[in-house]
C-alpha cells in the first residue's frame, strides 16, 4: 500500500494536433482567458540549426548545452523552486532487487489556488510518482519553471537594457513524497507501470543528464496548420514533454506501462507561416542595421509586461490583437535566438489532446 504524504504548495503549479487526437478543444473566450493570463503573471552568435544539405530544419531542435549556467540576478520567483527537493539535485539509490511503481500525476494548473477553475479549461499540469515496495517511501518528479510561466513565456523590456531579458530556466525537481489529494482530487493519480530498483536507478541518472542540458523553457509549439499534413516550425518544452520524454525512457529500460484512461496533455499553438530568423541577441540589439527590428520586438513584448492596471491592460490586449491579428505578426524566442512569425488563422489555440503511453 502506498502511503500518503501531504504537502504544502506545488511549485509546478504557481507560475504544460494530429488529426488523431483526440480530446476537447477551448472556445475563444477561454483562448483570450489563457492570454490575459499570460499577461497579467507577476515576476521581477548562435546560427539557426541547418540540415546536412543547408537547408533550414524543421521543427527546429530544442538545444542542448554542456551544463546548466547560474540563473541571472535579475530574475525573481513568487514561489521559490523546488522547496522540499535535494538542493543538489541527488535521487537516491534503490536495491536492485526493489520494485518501484510508477504513477501518472496531473492537477489543474494553480489548483492550490484556484482549485479546479484552470482544470476546468483542461490546463493542466503533469509529473511522474514513484513508490517503493521495499521502504514505503514515495517520490514525485516534476519540470517546470524556475520563474513561473509568465516569465518564461515573456521577458522583460527594460529601459536600461537594450535586449528583453529572459527569466526563461526550466528544471526537473525531484522530492520525497505524493500529495494525493492534489493530484486526486481535481486531476489524476494512477499506477501505470513497475520497475525495478536498478532499472530506476538508471532512469534517475539520465533524468539528472536531462535537466542539466534541457536547461529553458517554451510555452508554444508553432505550426502551419491544423490540418494532419501540417508543418512543425517549433516544439514546446514544459512539463507534459517532460513527463513524454520520462515515459520513453522508462520503456527503453524495460517497463510496460499502461493506463485505464485516456492520456490527454494540455498544448498552446501558435499557427504561422515559415519563420523567418532574425538572429540572438547582439545580433539583432547590436546591429544599427536591425535597429527597427529591434524597436518592434521591445514594443512588442512590451504589451506583455507585468502588474498593468486595468486600462493599461485593455490597450495592451489591443495592441497584441492589431500586431498579431491584423498584422499577422509574432516574435518567438526559441533557443536564445529571435524568429519573427507570420502569423495566420485561428492564430492562437489551446488543445486538450490525447497522447498514447509508448
Amino acid at each position: 500500500m502506498r502511503k500518503s504524504t501531504r504537502r504544502g504548495r506545488i511549485p509546478g503549479a504557481s507560475s504544460s494536433a494530429p488529426a488523431a487526437a483526440r480530446g476537447s478543444d477551448m472556445t475563444h473566450a477561454q483562448t483570450l482567458l489563457v492570454l490575459t493570463l499570460l499577461l497579467v503573471l507577476p515576476g521581477p552568435a548562435h546560427l539557426a540549426h541547418l540540415a546536412h544539405d543547408g537547408r533550414q530544419q524543421w521543427p527546429v531542435p530544442y538545444r542542448r548545452f554542456d551544463r546548466r549556467p547560474p540563473a541571472d540576478p535579475y530574475c525573481e520567483a513568487l514561489y521559490p523552486f523546488c522547496p522540499t527537493g535535494d538542493r543538489d539535485g541527488r535521487i537516491p539509490d534503490m536495491r536492485d532487487s526493489d520494485v518501484i511503481s510508477v504513477y501518472r500525476l496531473q492537477a489543474p494548473v494553480w489548483e492550490f489556488k484556484y482549485g479546479d477553475v484552470m482544470g476546468k479549461a483542461h490546463i493542466m499540469h503533469d509529473a511522474v510518482g514513484f513508490s517503493s515496495l521495499e521502504s514505503g517511501a514515495n517520490f514525485t518528479a516534476e519540470w517546470y519553471e524556475l520563474f513561473q510561466l509568465g516569465n518564461c513565456t515573456f521577458p522583460h523590456v527594460r529601459p536600461e537594457v537594450r535586449a528583453p531579458s529572459w527569466c526563461n530556466q526550466g528544471a526537473a525537481c525531484f522530492y520525497q513524497g505524493i500529495d494525493d489529494a492534489h493530484w486526486a482530487q481535481n486531476g489524476t493519480l494512477e499506477k501505470i507501470g513497475e520497475l525495478t530498483g536498478s532499472q530506476f536507478n538508471a532512469a534517475a541518472r539520465w533524468l539528472q543528464d536531462d535537466n542539466a542540458t534541457g536547461i529553458y523553457y517554451e510555452t508554444w509549439t508553432v505550426r502551419s496548420g491544423r490540418g494532419p499534413n501540417a508543418t512543425v516550425w517549433f516544439e514546446s518544452y514544459d512539463c507534459s514533454q517532460f513527463v513524454h520524454r520520462t515515459y520513453r525512457k522508462l520503456t527503453e529500460l524495460g517497463s510496460k506501462l499502461s493506463s485505464r484512461s485516456q492520456t490527454n496533455y494540455t498544448k498552446i499553438y501558435l499557427y504561422s507561416g515559415e519563420p523567418a530568423y532574425l538572429g540572438n541577441d547582439s545580433a539583432v540589439f547590436g546591429q544599427p542595421a536591425l535597429e527597427n527590428v529591434a524597436a518592434d520586438i521591445r514594443e512588442f513584448y512590451g504589451a506583455f509586461r507585468p502588474h498593468q492596471s486595468p486600462a493599461e491592460l485593455a490597450a495592451s490586449l489591443l495592441r497584441v490583437y492589431e500586431k498579431v491579428v491584423l498584422e499577422k505578426s509574432f516574435y518567438l524566442y526559441y533557443n536564445f535566438e529571435y524568429w519573427r512569425l507570420p502569423m495566420k488563422p485561428p492564430y492562437l489555440h489551446v488543445s486538450y489532446e490525447e497522447l498514447p503511453l509508448p
